[in-house]
Formats: structure tokens, sequence, C-alpha cells
């Protein structure tokens, strides 16, 4: 397994509130590990909180045992309870909280996790989203509201309606992907997906020579497209366990 990780402030942005993790070779558990987190509050606030979840989830998953799904899951609802906590009892971390998106990888299966509208793609023929946003505008697709080209969507799409930490309890979503031989997986913040479309997002990881290359171009795509937001990325290339 052989991933790449990147994060950038973009253009924008005075801080950035992002935080990536990519475990290529986790020694603590039997499953290699990939997390992107977006904080959300005031600049002090999305900092920390989204360094806290990778963070507290990590050690988490370093000192208990459970299958990958249980681990994982408890593990970001032990961060969230932790994160909401903080955020009750001190001031200046009031109402933060922080997307999160992760996937576990073992034996050819892979696990996503989310909360919020961070991103999990499978790229094989094509580029598919596995994971569903948790945001108004997303809401209001399953409704049959709106369409994901009107004007209201893409007015609203910041909107999320789910993060770790904004409440006592979290409910993350899971999703279960058989992986075969040369397939990849990215995970973004919404930095990337907002700035770039699917179409766009493939090709330039189609095209590119390296995992290296493609991450790069993705995000100085995003930044030439406005950088209006900090962008993250990892783009894990899946190779069959010997």
């Amino acid at each position: 397994m052989k991933s790449v990780a990147r994060t950038d402030i973009g253009r924008v942005r005075s801080i950035n509130q992002d935080v990536v993790m990519a475990l290529d070779e986790y020694t603590k558990a039997p499953f290699n590990l990939y997390i992107v987190a977006d904080g959300m509050g005031g600049a002090k606030a999305g900092d920390y909180a989204s360094k806290a979840l990778v963070q507290y989830v990590k050690d988490y998953i370093d000192n208990n045992d459970d299958s990958m799904i249980g681990l994982v899951r408890k593990a970001i609802e032990d961060a969230n309870a932790k994160i909401y906590e903080l955020s009750k009892n001190n001031e200046e971390f009031h109402g933060m909280g922080s997307t999160v998106v992760a996937a576990g990888i073992n034996a050819g299966t892979l696990y996503a996790f989310n909360v919020g509208d961070s991103r999990l793609y499978l790229v094989r023929d094509g580029l598919l989203q596995i994971t569903k946003d948790h945001s108004f505008v997303e809401d209001e697709v399953e409704k049959g509201h709106i369409t994901r080209d009107s004007k209201e969507y893409k007015l609203n799409k910041n909107y999320i309606t789910r993060a770790v930490g904004v409440d006592k309890e979290v409910e993350v979503d899971i999703f279960e992907v058989d992986l075969t031989e040369g397939d990849k997986i990215l995970l973004c913040s919404d930095g990337l997906s907002n700035m770039i479309d699917d179409k766009e997002i493939y090709d330039i990881i189609s095209k590119s020579e390296s995992l290296e290359t493609a991450v790069d171009t993705l995000i100085e795509t995003a930044n030439e497209k406005g950088g209006t937001d900090n962008i993250s990325a990892i783009l894990i290339n899946y190779e069959r366990e010997v």
C-alpha cells in the first residue's frame, strides 16, 4: 500500500484548519488508517478541533482492541465526546467542531467512516463518491427540492448538518467496499471537492504519472480556481497484500 497526503492553506484563509494523517504501515492495528479532518469554528477553535480529533482517534485505536469497524467508530465517538466537553467548558473553544472522513483498509476491504462533508472517492473506471455529505443541500437534493447543478445548491453547499464535537453524541456513517488491484482511493476536504468537479478530479488522477503528481496537481488546480478554502487530499494506491 502506498499513499500521498497533502494539505494546503489555499489562497484566502489565514490559517489551515485541515489535518491529514496517513498510516500505510500502522503498527498498533492490523489495518492501514487514513484520516482527513476539516475544523470549524473561530480560527483557534477550528484549528484545535481538527488536530484534537485526529490525535484522539489515533490514541483510542492505539490503546484498544476491537474489529476495525468497532475501533474506528468508537474512536470517532470518543473524540466527539472529548471535543464536545472542551467546547462546553472553555469559552475560546465554544462552538468548535470538525468534519472527519477516515478509511481503514485490510484484506482487500475498505471501510469508510464519515461525519460532515469531507469525502471519500473510489477511483476505478471513473470517480465514485462512496461517502454521503451531511449537508443542507444534500438533504434537499434527497428530498427532491433542488438539484446539484442549481443556484441554491451552489450558494448553500457549505452548510453542514453533522460534525464531530458539536453535539453530545454523534452518528458515524460507515461504508464497505471490496477493492481490486490498482484501485485508488481519494479522501479530501471540501476545499478540493467544492473547487474541482468529479470529471476533472478523475482526469487529473488517471493521467498523472504518480500519486505525488496527482495530489500536487489537484491542490494546484483548486488554488488556480480560487483556493477559497483549505485544501486537503490523501490519495492511496491499493495493492493486494501478499
